[in-house]
């Protein structure tokens, strides 16, 4: 079902200051840089920062496990107990994300690529 955890995504405040941190602690510039999303990629794993999270509900850092079928895992999930809290939405370029939460209340994030 899953190809495992390569994506983290930090919900931000401050795009400018969270840019400036993030790429001292990581040592690399992002490679992608928009009003609406930063993201860098260190070996493998990619690391985000979305100014919106806040607004979407995000109370901190979610993990999102890349998925071949993002409509099969959602459904999956919520049948062994998950509830779906974002919807799937298409983020741009075909890569699909959705979060949903487990029992407790943790996120869980789902991302299909369109590759």
């Amino acid at each position: 079902m899953n190809q495992g955890m390569k994506t983290v995504i930090y919900p931000v405040r401050d795009l400018t200051a969270a840019k400036g941190l993030f790429a001292t602690l990581l040592g690399v510039d992002p490679d992608m840089d928009e009003p609406y999303y930063v993201g860098y990629t260190v070996e493998g794993q990619h690391i985000g920062l979305d100014p919106n999270g806040h607004d979407k509900g995000m109370t901190g850092p979610v993990g999102y496990w890349h998925v071949d079928d993002i409509a099969v895992a959602v459904k999956q999930l919520t049948a062994a107990g998950a509830r779906e809290q974002e919807a799937v939405r298409d983020v741009g370029g075909g890569r699909l994300v959705a979060t949903l939460v487990d029992g407790d209340g943790n996120p869980i994030g789902l991302i299909q690529s369109a590759w």
